[in-house]
């Protein structure tokens, strides 16, 4: 198992594992300034956040941080030398995934004393952390009617309604000129179906065009949908256009909105509480204090019942064996080894994306040198606690606990397929420092750096750079995100709902061709 206490910071390095053989710098780093205590010095300027060989590394030997493989040395690398993208190479290596070796079952909290949130309960049983009316289409042909419907209810229209949140409309690009059937075609209706389900929502209007392959009535069948009072659908070849479709929405939400707004919170346990977690803009820090410190708010969130969705399949390739090793079951780890295969055999062979080794120019920037390196970062933000189950993409998450989910890095499409498994809240690091919303859920962002936090403090929720500083340990840093997101999921706004992020970042995932 991964572990990421131990770490030593001396002057401007970070030592983070008595077995690496390199060093992050916590500062800017002068050359030839002496680090560790005088045992060697820099041989060049080394900017914060990358990385200095602690040691001589001959080529070919891998480099290690946190005492794991993140590459593997292009040329022999002295003592003192910058290690970066330059002098890194990216291969493949032997992994040894250790099914279910390390699990141990989880030391749950008491259930009197646990922490609670004030939570709207949905007549399913259900808790949701917010209260939108939701317009859903079924193909990209009927994205202007839903976007006008929802644009019509401005604040002063919806000043009546203080309960409701907003109505906010999910279009996409797709529903036509892709397969009838199999998986693309159950990719996106398992998305929209998990949307029109969701507990943030509470009424829903499904809008097509009437002539696409993505039928209103076959998606309704497939996924076990009813229309009701809650669950409305239009046709727009049936309702007599864009102009009348449009008036039609608006009329249909007028009448849901008295009930909508009939909810009260109520104080509900953490338990309840299902977390996407996110990480975008990732630099040199991310492993060191926004994600580790999230995973150790998802330690305590599952100790309390609760759950934590770990996803972005490519930024944990390379360090997967630290999940499989912990797994409840080898049927559970192979499923993610099997998740992993199909991107780099059936998905992704040959292509330039992150699991075949390049990260984006920002987080090289930052100081990442490749994926590996990265999805070490990447995978601490689960935690520590053992996997109890994977999942497809958009799949209903049933299982409570720490749980993976197939999904692309690309972090609107990720977080698009959590929430349609029942994410109620994102929790988001970045090092650059990215800008994300994701309605119908909260988004609450967490900086890994002060310099980023004070630059961009009106997007950024939590300072986690404060670790750095040494002015909090990573235990109170976790402590402390746990807390802002019962906050968050009981009603407080986060930064990028104060800003209005959220209207454009639901992205289903488009696989297969399109004819």
């Amino acid at each position: 198992m991964l572990q990421t206490s131990g770490k030593r910071m001396i002057g401007s390095i970070i030592r983070l594992h008595a077995g690496d053989n390199v060093v992050i710098a916590r500062t800017d780093v002068g050359l030839g300034e002496a680090l560790e205590e005088g045992l060697y010095r820099s041989r060049s300027q080394v900017p914060a956040g990358y990385k200095i060989a602690s040691s001589d590394i001959k080529a070919g030997e891998p480099i290690r941080k946190y005492n794991v493989i993140i590459g593997f040395a292009g040329n022999d690398i002295a003592r003192g030398t910058m290690v970066h993208t330059h002098n890194v190479e990216f291969h493949e290596f032997d992994r040894d995934y250790a099914h279910a070796r390390d699990y141990k079952p989880t030391d749950f909290v008491a259930r009197d004393k646990q922490e609670t949130f004030d939570g709207i309960v949905r007549p399913d049983g259900s808790v949701g952390t917010r209260n939108y009316i939701g317009l859903l289409s079924t193909v990209n042909c009927s994205a202007t009617v839903i976007r006008k419907a929802a644009e019509w209810f401005t604040p002063e229209r919806l000043a009546g309604f203080p309960n409701v949140d907003g109505v906010v409309a999910f279009s996409h690009a797709i529903g036509c000129g892709m397969e009838m059937t199999g998986e693309p075609m159950d990719l996106l209706r398992r998305t929209l179906a998990g949307y029109a389900r969701h507990s943030n929502l509470a009424s829903v209007l499904i809008v097509g065009l009437g002539c696409e392959r993505n039928q209103i009535a076959g998606l309704l069948e497939q996924e076990a949908l009813s229309v009701g009072s809650n669950l409305k659908t239009f046709v727009m070849q049936e309702t007599g256009g864009t102009r009348k479709t449009i008036e039609a929405c608006i009329a249909e939400i007028e009448q849901m909105l008295p009930e909508a707004n009939n909810i009260v919170r109520q104080p509900v346990p953490a338990s309840h509480l299902k977390v996407g977690l996110q990480c975008g803009g990732s630099d040199g820090f991310s492993s060191i204090t926004a994600n580790p410190a999230l995973g150790a708010a998802m330690d305590i969130l599952v100790r309390h019942g609760g759950t934590a969705i770990l996803s972005e399949t490519p930024e944990i390739y390379g360090v997967e064996q630290t999940l499989t090793c912990r797994a409840i079951s080898r049927e559970v780890g192979e499923k993610l080894v099997e998740r992993i295969r199909w991107w780099k055999e059936d998905y992704a062979r040959g292509r330039d994306v992150q699991i075949n080794g390049a990260v984006s120019p920002g987080n090289s920037k930052g100081g990442l040198a490749n994926i590996f390196e990265k999805s070490l970062g990447s995978s601490m933000k689960g935690g520590t606690t053992s996997l109890m189950a994977v999942y497809k993409y958009a799949e209903p998450v049933t299982t409570s606990g720490l749980v993976f989910m197939d999904t692309p890095g690309y972090d609107p499409c990720s977080a698009t397929g959590q929430i349609a498994g029942g994410a109620n809240i994102i929790a988001f690091t970045t090092g650059r420092g990215s800008m994300f919303g994701a309605k119908p859920v909260p988004s609450i962002k967490l900086a890994t750096n002060t310099a980023m936090y004070t630059r961009l403090t009106e997007d950024m929720d939590i300072n986690c750079g404060e670790i750095l500083d040494g002015t909090v340990s990573l235990e109170e840093m976790g402590q402390r995100i746990f807390q802002e997101l019962l906050a968050t999921a009981s009603g407080k706004r986060s930064k990028s709902e104060q800003l209005g992020l959220g209207d454009n970042e639901f992205v289903p995932w488009q696989i297969g061709i399109m004819g």
